[in-house]
């Protein structure tokens, strides 16, 4: 059974292909989005997605939510006593996915298609399989989140002769990708984009404006100086922001230290604080739009994916870029997951899928490093040479020729590098691959040829040859960062899976108790009071364990929060 997974920086989905269409998994409480959090319980009990999310305001120092834009690197998150890397929190969060699925499915999940953004790197996307298999997962593939969009889009219209771009603004990364629809084929032309721009950069704005505003009462030298305090101020940043989606003025309203902070945020006091980094989205359209030589006239459709598309600020900025309004056929929160169960379908080799054919390109250039020798003899070191440029369609393989620096020398080092900077420092070393010469002679006039072979999954295998002794090196990357060996990896496995599960069956009860505290803990005077009334009634009825009282007991606990706070967000 292959499932298809959006692992996204503020929310997850989990799909499947089945009955010649995809369609979303709903987890334990019913929903299709589980937000992605993870939490440790005062008791060493593990809470994933909602209720984990709520209890970031309450329990910051036990709770990790946004944990993706991490991803490929060493950083430690501790919660409590126990330290996680982000590949750790990534693949508590895939082990309940999978487990929603199974509970829906009725069997065991083995494998799955893993979404990662289009400009994730190689040790970003490396991290990501390593999550899967720590959460039991068989990778079958990694999928770039744009082209997943574009399966969703496109599948319905696979006859049809189209050109499109995907603008992908999530929670934490922006990807944008020009695709071609002709024949059953689904080609990527271009993909590029951010891995630090996305929906919490846009609250971090509203964050400081509160903070700036309210500093001189809070007594604190910067926002993060209290963090419980500055989880506060994010999920009111983070409840604004959406308000304003859908209205002209919002309220961040704070409690701390038994006083309230409030501050009203206009539309264009939003527009103007996110000005900058609306700015920042123009880079990657234009870099995509001319990789790809597709005239902007000649685009059928602008796709909005993410679900920071929805802020009235981005669709003006897009709407105003390409000089006409984007598309709204997509759920721009669903969509990533939907096509990941497409690609699902397609690896499964499903029938109704048979006539329609994927193509991705590579998102970052790949080459090494050289030196060369100036007019005036002195030596520059740390050039970058392309061998594989960015957005040529994958797979592929293309060989470059090099020589030596000096006679006599007797080995060649290549280290092999990914990005777009001309200086190899500024770009991300992915290995180190060296091939002997052989003694005496003119070691310049020995041709060493470098092929990089670059496959759909991100692997990259280099190889050195010298022709005129038959002399052969090569290299495989696949984990730059440090490969994980089958004892390693099943320790690892152990370790997260020692830890406490809070039992499915009373997921809904922990997440409506975890928004309770929360609230009660916003709020101030009667409100508080009403609150704090309100956790108890709904404690005693949990007490009878009574399954239909308690359900009764919950819904009206809920509406009660929603009177207090309004509805719930994902």
């Amino acid at each position: 059974m292959i499932i298809g997974i959006d692992l996204g920086t503020t929310n997850s989905a989990v799909g499947i292909w089945r009955d010649g269409r995809a369609e979303l998994i709903p987890n334990s409480l019913g929903a299709v989005l589980t937000p992605s959090a993870v939490s440790l319980t005062d008791d060493g009990e593990l809470l994933v997605g909602l209720a984990a999310r709520e209890r970031q305001v309450t329990h910051p120092e036990l709770s990790a939510t946004a944990f993706k834009r991490y991803m490929g690197t060493s950083r430690i998150t501790r919660l409590g006593r126990k330290e996680f890397l982000p590949e750790e929190l990534s693949a508590l969060l895939l082990r309940s996915l999978k487990a929603d699925a199974e509970k829906a499915l009725g069997e065991t999940v083995t494998d799955a298609v893993i979404t990662v953004p289009a400009y994730f790197n190689d040790k970003q996307r490396q991290a990501t399989r390593r999550a899967g298999q720590l959460a039991g997962l068989k990778v079958e593939r990694l999928l770039n989140e744009p082209t997943a969009a574009a399966l969703a889009y496109g599948i319905h219209q696979k006859n049809a002769d189209t050109r499109f771009l995907v603008f992908d603004l999530g929670g934490g990364t922006f990807d944008v990708s020009v695709l071609e629809l002709f024949e059953g084929v689904i080609e990527v032309r271009a993909s590029t984009g951010d891995n630090h721009l996305g929906g919490e950069d846009f609250n971090e704005l509203l964050i400081d404006r509160f903070f700036n505003q309210h500093a001189r009462a809070l007594k604190l030298g910067s926002k993060q100086a209290e963090p419980h305090l500055y989880q506060k101020m994010r999920d009111q940043a983070e409840r604004a922001r959406r308000k304003l989606s859908t209205g002209p003025v919002a309220k961040m309203s704070v409690s701390w230290k038994n006083e309230a902070h409030e501050l009203d945020v206009t539309e264009d006091d939003f527009a103007a604080l996110a000005a900058p980094l609306l700015e920042r989205l123009r880079t990657p359209v234009l870099r995509a739009l001319r990789d790809s030589n597709i005239p902007v006239a000649s685009l059928a459709e602008i796709v909005l994916v993410g679900g920071s598309t929805r802020m009235p600020v981005v669709r003006r900025a897009v709407t105003k870029m390409f000089g006409r309004f984007p598309a709204a056929q997509v759920n721009p929160d669903e969509a990533v997951a939907l096509g990941a169960a497409v690609q699902a379908g397609l690896k499964a080799r499903d029938s109704d899928l048979r006539e329609v054919v994927l193509t991705d390109v590579c998102p970052y250039t790949l080459g090494i490093d050289i030196a060369e020798r100036l007019p005036n003899g002195q030596l520059r070191l740390g050039i970058f040479a392309p061998i594989i440029e960015r957005n040529t369609i994958v797979p592929a393989s293309r060989e470059r020729s090099f020589s030596a620096m000096d006679d006599h020398q007797r080995v060649v080092e290549f280290g092999v590098f990914q990005g777009e900077s001309p200086n190899v420092a500024a770009n991300i070393k992915l290995g180190q691959i060296s091939i002997p010469l052989p003694p005496g002679g003119r070691a310049r006039e020995l041709a060493i040829n470098c092929r990089f072979t670059y496959d759909i999954n991100g692997l990259l295998e280099v190889e050195l040859h010298v022709p005129q002794t038959g002399e052969r090196r090569a290299l495989v990357v696949m984990d730059s960062e440090a490969p994980m060996d089958p004892a390693e990896l099943q320790k690892r496995r152990e370790a997260l899976a020692k830890l406490k599960v809070h039992p499915r069956d009373q997921e809904e009860n922990r997440a409506a108790l975890a928004r309770g505290e929360r609230c009660y803990e916003d709020s101030l005077g009667q409100r508080r009071e009403f609150v704090q009334a309100s956790i108890g009634r709904f404690l005693a009825v949990i007490e009878t364990q009574d399954p239909r009282a308690i359900e009764t007991a919950r819904e009206q606990f809920l509406e009660e929060l929603d009177a207090v706070e309004g509805q719930t967000f994902l």
